[in-house]
């Protein structure tokens, strides 16, 4: 069916339910017998049209819609936001509550039978990575993660919320710990002069923001304390999703590895390229093919021009960074 074709029968169908409501609507509001004035009547007819309107387009979308996989993607380091400095950030961030919307939405398009989750991610924020997670293991369908280049730390972390990870023969998967770094300036300020005074209540408030100060030995092992703990989550994780028990996944010590690997270690489920991944959605669904459709952010005209003029910044700081150092563009 092309496209006029299916415009011209999704704007009948919608018609047709707006003419039916507005129609229940009328004989309901205004023409029955009750308390309400004429002109409430009026309102509320004009009310029902409305909403058939939109219950119309809803039933025309499911009815005509062409394709019935979603396509989510999570590129670049996954971040709570992006854009959330005053400073341009990198364009190629996946923002955490951006894909779990657009999981959401594909998991409410009656269209939609099964999600495809496209994984090419170095990791990025715990919390973030486990928000994504989450809204994949809700998804009322199929979930497959696949992973064409890079599946590290938090996509491992997300990828235990799908029912299977596929990956190809040379796809970086794993990473499976947690780093929790801070960058550190007490030599630099004491062998400068600086000196750094904290005024805070609590013996730990300073421990992970006074870059200033030298870390005591308590703030360490604290802080120790709580990437532990977010690596035993990420563990356990892990460990669920792919059947192996949590000491196998420990002993890999946060190791990448290529997808032949990944998949003898059991990390991968299966390997192969798109075109496997879709034969597999179909055979899962019991149809002869599937249709994917890429779902993209919801975002108004202002928030894309926002994220255009990030983007041209971004570049710019990047280009004259590499004019002042020497670097060279180069092909990747």
């Amino acid at each position: 069916m092309n496209d006029s074709l299916t415009n011209l029968l999704a704007l009948a169908i919608t018609m047709v339910v707006a003419a039916m409501t507005a129609a229940v609507g009328v004989i309901l509001f205004w023409y029955l017998p009750g308390s309400t004035t004429e002109l409430l009547g009026v309102l509320l007819a004009i009310g029902a049209t409305i909403l058939g309107l939109r219950v119309g387009r809803s039933i025309a979308s499911n009815a005509l819609s062409s394709y019935d996989v979603a396509e989510v993607g999570v590129e670049g380091p996954i971040v709570r936001e992006d854009g959330g400095s005053p400073l341009p950030s990198a364009p190629s961030s996946a923002p955490a509550d951006e894909i779990v919307e657009q999981i959401e939405r594909a998991d409410e398009d009656g269209a939609v039978d099964a999600l495809l989750l496209h994984l090419n991610t170095p990791g990025g924020e715990v919390v973030p990575s486990e928000d994504v997670r989450a809204a994949a293991e809700e998804f009322d369908g199929p979930t497959i993660a696949y992973t064409s280049d890079l599946c590290a730390s938090g996509g491992m972390w997300i990828a235990s919320g799908c029912d299977e990870l596929w990956a190809r023969e040379g796809s970086m998967v794993g990473s499976v710990g947690v780093r929790f770094s801070q960058t550190r300036f007490d030599e630099f300020a004491e062998e400068h002069g600086i000196s750094y005074e904290g005024i805070v209540s609590g013996e730990f408030k300073d421990a992970s923001g006074a870059p200033f100060k030298p870390l005591e030995d308590a703030e360490r092992e604290y802080l120790q304390g709580l990437s532990d703990a977010w690596y035993e989550q990420f563990v356990d994780r892990v460990a669920d999703a792919t059947g192996l028990d949590a000491e196998t996944v420990r002993d890999t010590e946060a190791k990448v590895y290529l997808g032949t690997d990944a998949a003898e270690l059991g990390f991968v489920d299966e390997l192969g390229d798109r075109d496997a991944v879709e034969l597999t959605l179909a055979e899962e669904l019991d149809r002869p093919e599937v249709s994917v459709e890429r779902f993209e952010p919801q975002r108004s005209f202002p928030q894309r021009l926002q994220g255009g003029t990030a983007a041209i910044a971004y570049a710019f700081g990047a280009g004259l960074a590499s004019v002042v150092s020497g670097d060279r563009p180069e092909m990747r």
